[in-house]
């Protein structure tokens, strides 16, 4: 149990990891994560279920190396076990049956999440256009996967180096004033990349779907680390989402939220590389 599979360099950042996990594999649905640790004083690490094969018993994770947590899962290879996963957890997503046409948009690592609902809607037999973007070409991820669960997918990157130069909403305005009609959008990425999304389809009155990843220690509602506003009222990303109505989510306290322990996470990843390197000069 818990063993690393497989695993994959996506880019520079972005890991992906297969994780035998039989029991989890029959339970996991589209929209639903797990909390992972690396070894016994790991920090509790919320991640997006990506994929699940119920057949072979994986669970699929995605994940960018930003803190000292994430680089320590990094580390591990094929063969090495994870110390804790745990799940599913979280609300999985649920679509209307008239849903017949949804406009996928994700951000940088945001496709980890989106993929496993356009999956689903596809099998269901929804027409789907997606919207994947990154900052450069090496950065935008699960091209392949996206491109056949969508009956159409559009390309961004901030420099023009793959696909159209430019940002996902400009893509999801063009089609919109093109006169194409969708019965929902969904949108995951960088908090600011959804609430422009938002902003967008807010206009044309297109019901709006966002995934959000706040701070998240148990997972399980007791902490409260999670909380989000949502028409004016505290909710918790592990339990009542992730997923949530984007035109009712206050993105700008999200953004407050979500910046509030960068300089104490900064300053545990450069004591945590520091002594990584000693370790490895005594070690040599």
């Amino acid at each position: 149990m818990n063993e690393i599979l497989e695993k994959k360099q996506l880019n520079p950042t972005v890991k992906l990891m297969v994780i035998n996990s039989p029991l989890m594999a029959k339970k996991a649905k589209p929209g639903q994560f797990v909390i992972v640790r690396v070894d016994e004083k790991g920090e509790r690490i919320p991640l997006t279920i990506a994929d699940y094969d119920n057949e072979k018993g994986t669970v699929t994770i995605i994940f960018q190396e930003v803190g000292m947590s994430t680089k320590k899962l990094g580390r591990l290879d094929v063969g090495d076990k994870l110390h804790d996963f745990v799940g599913p957890l979280g609300t999985p997503v649920e679509f209307s049956k008239d849903t017949k046409r949804v406009l996928a948009i994700g951000g940088g690592v945001g496709v980890a999440p989106l993929y496993p609902k356009v999956k689903m809607l596809n099998k269901n037999g929804v027409s789907i256009d997606s919207i994947i973007g990154g900052r450069s070409a090496e950065y935008v991820i699960l091209e392949d996967e996206m491109r056949a669960v969508s009956d159409n997918l559009y390309i961004t990157t901030d420099d023009g180096s793959k696909g159209r130069k430019g940002f996902v909403t400009d893509v999801l305005k063009e089609l919109i004033e093109k006169g194409n009609k969708y019965d929902e959008v969904i949108a995951i990425g960088p908090l600011i990349m959804m609430k422009m999304v938002c902003r967008i389809t807010k206009e044309y009155n297109i019901p709006t779907m966002v995934s959000m990843n706040p701070i998240m220690i148990d997972g399980t509602g007791m902490c409260g680390g999670c909380r989000v506003t949502v028409d004016g009222e505290t909710k918790f990303a592990c339990v009542d989402g992730p997923a949530f109505d984007g035109f009712k989510v206050d993105f700008d306290e999200a953004m407050r939220r979500q910046n509030m322990y960068k300089d104490m996470e900064k300053k545990a990843l450069e004591k945590y590389e520091h002594e990584c390197k000693l370790g490895g000069i005594l070690n040599g």
